[in-house]
């Protein structure tokens, strides 16, 4: 039996998979559904120019806008997506408009995170259970320092540790490739510093979990053991006045950075993830 993806939601069907060898969707146009979409460097801006669907690029971030004969008007689903074709539309699903870090303009999204946390856990060798990730601002008091990501992560055991310099490269360059933006960045240091990596004690979310009462099933709680060289998804920054913050979904952790650039743990929202 095959099982294929569809991509719908109470507002209407968007897209299925139509090839069994290919996760890229295909975008439904003869449903009722008009699309506009709302490029990443834009999702914060007071007045967001979404674009038409003649108009979309591949490979860029988008956030789905929808109007509908059932009355819906320029309706943001929340959800985010990048093309993979474009004759005809074909779409991934990156995550939501509410879980990405762009302190500097650097636009990571659920994905891009993902895909560096795979890519130097399988480097190094060692299961990555649990990770988030936070923005280090630029110090007031120094002209010279630089923006960075501080990226806190549990391994699946105590006694498994990769070399983190090794870690945090391929976790760097990974990002590198897989966002133009961070590469931009990151370019000979100049705006963004290398990842800074923080790593806790196997069970640290999880006990923070139980002392929060937030442990179970239905609160999206992780398995007990992932497979090598998966990280569980992260959820990134959402924009609120004066701080972002960043979000764990399988654990509901927020991780938000102080004006000290400290990190603390605190009650979000819980999430399900497939």
């Amino acid at each position: 039996m095959r099982y294929l993806e569809i991509y719908s939601a109470s507002e209407g069907y968007f897209a299925l998979q139509d090839q069994p060898n290919s996760e890229d969707l295909l975008l439904l146009l003869d449903h009722g559904i008009y699309y506009e979409f709302l490029p990443a460097d834009q999702w914060a801006s007071p007045d967001p120019r979404p674009v038409p669907l003649a108009e979309v690029e591949l490979h860029r971030p988008y956030a789905l806008i929808i109007s509908t004969n059932a009355g819906l008007w320029r309706y943001v689903v929340g959800d985010t997506v990048r093309f993979t074709s474009l004759a005809p539309y074909r779409v991934r699903i990156t995550g939501r408009t509410k879980h990405f870090l762009n302190a500097f303009g650097e636009e990571v999204v659920i994905e891009n995170a993902e895909a560096a946390v795979v890519a130097a856990s399988r480097a190094t060798g060692v299961a990555v259970r649990d990770f988030t990730a936070a923005p280090i601002w630029f110090a007031v008091d120094n002209a010279s320092s630089r923006g960075g990501h501080e990226w806190v992560v549990e391994f699946a055991t105590d006694a498994a540790r990769p070399n983190l310099e090794q870690f945090g490269a391929v976790l760097d360059a990974t990002l590198c490739e897989v966002n133009s933006d961070y590469a931009a960045k990151r370019h000979r240091g100049l705006a963004l510093a290398p990842p800074r990596l923080r790593v806790v004690p196997a069970g640290t979310f999880e006990a923070w979990l139980a002392s929060q009462g937030k442990l179970g099933a239905a609160q999206g709680a992780p398995p007990a053991q992932l497979p090598r060289g998966a990280g569980s998804r992260a959820a990134h920054s959402r924009q609120r006045p004066q701080t972002r913050e960043l979000t764990c979904t399988w654990q509901g952790i927020i991780i938000r950075p102080s004006r000290e650039n400290s990190l603390s743990l605190m009650t979000t929202e819980f999430m399900t993830t497939a």
